[in-house]
Parts: structure tokens; C-alpha cells; sequence
């Protein structure tokens, strides 16, 4: 069996979870890693004994001795690296969002298409297992025709600091959230079930003096069928991820909830470690999350795409799934700034 080489572009957050995900993925190594300064990319080779990391980016794409590039960068860096590695016909998947507005999104898939390599959008919520299951149980007709999806992502706020710069990110909480629940109401209903048009509310609540963005939003999503998505975003709650899904159907109902219904609960008096992503405390009554890496979809999502690339197959997530969660986040700021329902421009 060949083993698919990776180029892990990233040293940070999003990077770190998809080496925990690939730890656990069979006919894979992690050749080399890049990041913009030394010190954070020869740090996670450390961690991970990745043999080489490097600060030269287009040294890093040039080489003909990788399968596929993940790129784990901070979303203000997605299209130029993007752009050249569709250039030089690599492989690549990137992490969401897969740019900050439509227009980069569509310049990103329309590169990589063109390229003819593969192309993958790292959406960990639509491979996350809880939810797999649910759309299992929807094809068999479990739950009937969907009507109405409800999704919750929040916590107490981005983990570094340019993730507050709206001008780098593209966005606040929408943005930054948003991407996982658009994506999951797309996989629920089915993509043949385009968004028609977009509602959104958002505002500044909380993190006036971090952020010009929202740092709490509402977007609702109504598909050509009828059916309606409702998404909840927020930086500003308390107690650690809480990310769940609700999914009702004209004959029954689906629910996930991986951060809040944990199987197992611990009462400590000190600290206990780590308990699970932007957990805000590591004491008393918590719920830690066994195998985060899993239970979110990391895990899932880079088998995948490794498998895809073995065999030469199409991801089931591509650049054109992550340029339309781009437009329907587009159509969520142009809401709320008319505070009208806005069409979904694809």
C-alpha cells in the first residue's frame, strides 16, 4: 500500500488537531511541516517527529516527493497558498473557512479545478462520527422528509489573537462558527437542497475592547425545499465548547451533542489538566471529552482525504462545497447589515 506523503502548512491550533487526527491514520506520513516563523514550525516537528519543517513556503511546494498539502493557516493566508500550490498541481485540502469572502473562495476553487490535482475542504462537523450517523439514519428514512435543523457552536472566544481582526479572518463568529453549521445543514438536508436565502443578526456584546466584529450572531437558512436551518454562534459562552445539533424530521428527530452529554463527569478540587477545547476552568464539576480528535471529525476527515488521494478518488468535500458556505456567510453579513432576508449568490 503507498504511503501518501503530507505537507502539514500551519504550526498552530488547527494544526496540532490534524496531527491528532492523523496519528490514528494508517498509510500516511507527515514528511514535512512549514510555518512563518522557525521556532513554531521546528516546535511541532518536535512534538510530532516530523523529520523536516522549513519558513520557505515555496521551498515547501516545490518538492516532488509530497502527495498532498494541508493547509492550516490562518484564514488571511489561504488563497495565496492555495493559488500556488493549484500553480504547481499539487494536491491540497484546506481548513474552513475556505477564505474570508466569496470572491477569494471562487478564485480558490477555480485554481484548483483547473490545476486538475485534488482538492479537499477540511470541514470537520460533516465528518465528525455522531453526525455521519445522523445522515445515516436520515437516508434510511428514519426521521422522514427534514424540515428544520437547529445547530449550536460557541465558547468564550478565539485562542489567538488574530482571530479578533476582522480584516485577517473576514469575519467574527459568524464567520469563524458559521462555516460548521451551514456545512452540516447542507449535509443533513442533503446538497441537492440548495439555500435559497439567508437571514442574520449579529452584534458586539461582550468583546468591545478585542474586536470590531460580532461577537454573537443568529443566521437562518432557508433551503429551496422550505425547510429552514437555525444556527446559533457565540464567543462569549461560558463552560467550554458546546457544539450540538438538533435535526427534525415530518416522522422523528435526531440530536448530537458531543461536548455537553460526555460519558464521563468528573468533580475535582484542583486542577484536573485538560479538559476539553476553550474549557475555562480545569476544576470541580467538568465533563472532559475523550479523543477529541475523533469525537470532532479530525480524525474522519484525514483518512479521507488520504484514502481519496491513494486512490485517486474525489473528496466528498471539495473547494465547491467551501466557496458556497462562503457565499451563503456572505449573504449572512449583507442580512445583517439590511437587516432583510438576503438571497444566497452562488
Amino acid at each position: 500500500m503507498k504511503t501518501v506523503r503530507i505537507g502539514m502548512l500551519g504550526s498552530g491550533f488547527v494544526a496540532e488537531f490534524y496531527m491528532q487526527g492523523l496519528a490514528n491514520v494508517n498509510g500516511q506520513e507527515v514528511a514535512l511541516n512549514y510555518s512563518r516563523t522557525g521556532p513554531r514550525a521546528e516546535a511541532l516537528a518536535r512534538r510530532w517527529n516530523i523529520p523536516e519543517s522549513t519558513t520557505d513556503l515555496e521551498a515547501a511546494i516545490a518538492r516532488d516527493d509530497i502527495d498532498l498539502y494541508v493547509i492550516a493557516l490562518p484564514n488571511e493566508e489561504h488563497l495565496a497558498a492555495a493559488l500556488a500550490l493549484a500553480q504547481a498541481k499539487r494536491n491540497q485540502v484546506c481548513t474552513k473557512p475556505l477564505a474570508r469572502n466569496r470572491e477569494e473562495a471562487r478564485r480558490m476553487r477555480d485554481a484548483a479545478a483547473a490545476s486538475g490535482a485534488l482538492h479537499g475542504y477540511a470541514e470537520t462537523e460533516v465528518f465528525a462520527p455522531c453526525v455521519v450517523k445522523a445522515r445515516q439514519v436520515i437516508e434510511q428514512g428514519g426521521i422522514g422528509r427534514v424540515l428544520w435543523v437547529r445547530s449550536r457552536e460557541s465558547h468564550s472566544g478565539p485562542h489567538s489573537p488574530h482571530f479578533w481582526d476582522v480584516e485577517k479572518t473576514g469575519g467574527g463568529a459568524l464567520n469563524d462558527l458559521g462555516c460548521h453549521c451551514i456545512e452540516a445543514a447542507r449535509y443533513f438536508y442533503g446538497k441537492d437542497d440548495v439555500v435559497a436565502e439567508v437571514m442574520a443578526w449579529g452584534a458586539n456584546l461582550v468583546h468591545h475592547a478585542k474586536t470590531k466584529g460580532e461577537d454573537n450572531a443568529l443566521l437562518v437558512l432557508r433551503f429551496a425545499s422550505g425547510g429552514i436551518a437555525h444556527c446559533e454562534l457565540s464567543w462569549t459562552t461560558l463552560g467550554g465548547l458546546d457544539l450540538r445539533n438538533e435535526v427534525h424530521g415530518s416522522e422523528g428527530s435526531i440530536f448530537t451533542d458531543v461536548t455537553r452529554a460526555t460519558p464521563i463527569a468528573t468533580f475535582t478540587t484542583r486542577s484536573a489538566g485538560y479538559i476539553v477545547e476553550k474549557a475555562d476552568i480545569d476544576f470541580g464539576w467538568t465533563r472532559p471529552l475523550p479523543d477529541e480528535a475523533f469525537a470532532y471529525g479530525y480524525q474522519a476527515e484525514m483518512r479521507h482525504f488520504v484514502e481519496c488521494v491513494r486512490d485517486g478518488a474525489t473528496p466528498r468535500e471539495t473547494y465547491e462545497d467551501g466557496y458556497i458556505v462562503n457565499c451563503i456567510l456572505d449573504a449572512g453579513y449583507e442580512s445583517m447589515r439590511s437587516k432583510r432576508w438576503a438571497p444566497a449568490v452562488y
